[in-house]
């Protein structure tokens, strides 16, 4: 299901409950899955490729944080407003179900599940999402709940 306004006016009033919007793809490099292990979580299975076939995953993987950073980015991209997002207090439910390798591409299915106008705040309302990233084989490599505070379009 496709927005009915582009990314760059899309208000709190856009995001409906039921809505589901998939997007993707982003690809999976081994060296990234490297650089980025090295620097935030250099375990065996995410840094060497050698080690990494002794282990249960049988070869290099990515981290779970480097899978939420391309999930994240797929969002930005096509998910979130780039007018009205107001930031976020947090995740809720976060799976890693299946391990993302080097060359696997990855794409992202998001269903509303509430969107909610703020009693305290008028000008703002919060929505909560339901995020599956999937691999090329369609198979869902992790899942999360999200709430996002977004701005409400104003009123003339």
């Amino acid at each position: 299901m496709a927005f009915s306004r582009p990314i760059n006016d899309r208000y709190f009033e856009d995001y409906v409950e039921g809505d589901v919007h998939t997007f993707g793809s982003i690809a999976v490099e081994a060296d990234e899955i490297i650089a980025f292990a090295k620097r935030f979580d250099p375990q065996r299975f995410y840094i060497d490729p050698e080690a990494a076939k002794q282990t249960p995953f049988g070869g290099l993987i990515a981290s779970g944080w480097h899978t939420a950073g391309l999930m994240m980015r797929l969002c930005v991209e096509h998910y979130l407003t780039r007018v009205a997002s107001l930031g976020s207090p947090g995740l809720d439910e976060l799976r890693w179900l299946k391990p993302v390798r080097p060359g696997d591409r990855l794409s992202v299915r998001v269903t509303v599940l509430k969107a909610t106008p703020s009693k305290s705040k008028p000008d703002r309302g919060v929505v909560t999402s339901f995020i599956e990233v999937f691999n090329q084989a369609e198979e869902v490599v992790m899942t999360l709940k999200t709430v996002n505070m977004i701005a409400r379009r104003q009123q003339y």
